[in-house]
């Protein structure tokens, strides 16, 4: 706890981090939780999984809740929203981490499906997730809208047509909705990672990482 420089406090905020029960945004979560926010940390499908990511987080935070909910489903968010409301209070920082599987292949391999997938989770998810929290943020003139977004876009990466597109829509999105909703208090920032060594790249090809990591400057 003492750790956090008070102007990183969080206590009395309510933070949604979706995606939240492994890697990046399970680290996300335990960090709000840890800054003093009453975090909520979302899963889609693992309940085993999230029960004992949950564990942890109950451990970091003084209240903290556990919300299942498919972050491309309007009727999903709406719920999953309300049901964070109803337990912690209104939503004043959303982190929209929640991601799925990008295979590397040739863009001729890709079907139109996938592309829609991929808009669906980094396009459509934020809108809908930003359209539910919005109106709180803006009532109260404070709110922290946070993008996890990616390096692909500004590498232009090869056999990721469909991921780097999807996500190119996301980093536009946040960079309008910076703008515009400045005025009201509520700020947009992205996160534009790397990779990371998470459960999902656990079978990554080895030699593949190390040409990866070669090309980081420091190291």
């Amino acid at each position: 706890m003492s750790t956090y420089h008070a102007q990183f406090r969080l206590e009395g905020k309510v933070a949604l981090v979706t995606g939240s029960t492994r890697g990046l945004g399970k680290e996300i979560a335990l960090s709000l939780a840890r800054a003093g926010a009453r975090t909520a940390m979302n899963y889609a499908n693992d309940r085993d999984n999230a029960l004992v990511a949950y564990a942890d987080l109950q451990q970091a935070a003084a209240e903290s809740f556990l919300v299942q909910g498919d972050v491309t489903d309007e009727d999903s968010v709406d719920r999953m929203v309300s049901e964070v409301e109803e337990t912690l209070g209104s939503v004043d920082v959303l982190v929209i981490n929640a991601t799925c599987s990008q295979p590397e292949l040739p863009f001729e391999q890709y079907e139109w499906d996938f592309f829609q997938t991929m808009l669906d989770y980094f396009v459509k998810s934020p809108v809908l997730l930003t359209k539910r929290c919005l109106p709180h943020m803006k009532k109260q003139r404070w709110g922290r809208i946070i993008h996890i977004t990616s390096e692909v876009v500004a590498l232009a990466s090869p056999q990721f047509s469909a991921y780097v597109a999807a996500k190119g829509g996301q980093t536009a999105l946040a960079l309008s909705t910076a703008r515009e909703f400045a005025p009201f208090g509520v700020t947009v920032n992205m996160l534009a990672p790397g990779w990371i060594p998470v459960e999902r790249h656990a079978e990554c090809d080895p030699a593949a990482m190390a040409g990866y990591q070669a090309g980081v400057p420091i190291g």
